[in-house]
């Protein structure tokens, strides 16, 4: 297995590429695929959960050239390549989960079609998890549900998930929510996905 903890190592972009296709070629339908985009909201997701991490994809085909990730993005929810995916991660930093139960071409196939039923909608900025658009963690849990009915990830109100960090930017998440941060809304977030134990680590490192 390939395993890489926190490595600052120089490399000439093709040895980049080359890890990123040793990579891929590791990877399997149902593969959860984390990374951190330098944008907001998404580094006060970081900082709020207090993780690296604060986008996910999963793997919905590896039938092509490269595997292809299912994603809740901005502005709407779709399926990229995962060279594409990883390529928007800060330093190239990339950790990749895979489920402990091993998924029947059925259940893959669905992951497929359940990713696929999910494109084309908006992303939810307000991370509601009943809303009637998407955000990245919440699309990822409902493929998985969805597909295989394994639960990924903790469903959480915003008064656990800001309260419990003393180091959360309440005003920033005032000014977000207009002034009235909704304390009761239920969300999932990426960290939580992270840190399921349905799944074990394939990969964490940089490409």
């Amino acid at each position: 297995e390939m395993c890489i903890r926190d490595s600052y190592v120089s490399e000439s972009k093709i040895q980049k590429k080359d890890n990123l296709k040793q990579l891929a070629s590791k990877l399997e339908v149902g593969d959860v695929v984390f990374i951190h985009v330098s944008v907001l909201p998404f580094e006060k997701i970081s900082s709020t959960t207090e993780s690296w991490t604060n986008h996910v994809g999963i793997v919905v085909d590896v039938s092509g050239d490269e595997p292809l990730i299912g994603e809740s993005r901005v502005p709407f929810s779709g399926i990229t390549t995962f060279s594409r995916f990883v390529s928007r991660s800060k330093a190239g930093r990339v950790e990749v989960k895979r489920m402990n139960e091993t998924f029947d071409e059925q259940q893959k196939s669905n992951v497929l079609l359940s990713a696929k039923a999910r494109s084309w909608i908006l992303y939810d900025t307000g991370f509601n998890l009943y809303s009637k658009r998407q955000f990245c963690s919440r699309y990822v849990h409902e493929v998985l549900n969805e597909a295989t009915g394994i639960n990924v990830g903790e469903v959480q109100n915003f008064t656990t998930l800001l309260e419990n960090n003393p180091k959360t930017d309440l005003k920033f998440w005032t000014i977000w929510y207009f002034g009235n941060i909704p304390w009761d809304r239920k969300t999932i977030t990426p960290v939580s996905l992270l840190q399921s134990k349905q799944m074990t680590t394939l990969f964490d490192g940089r490409v």
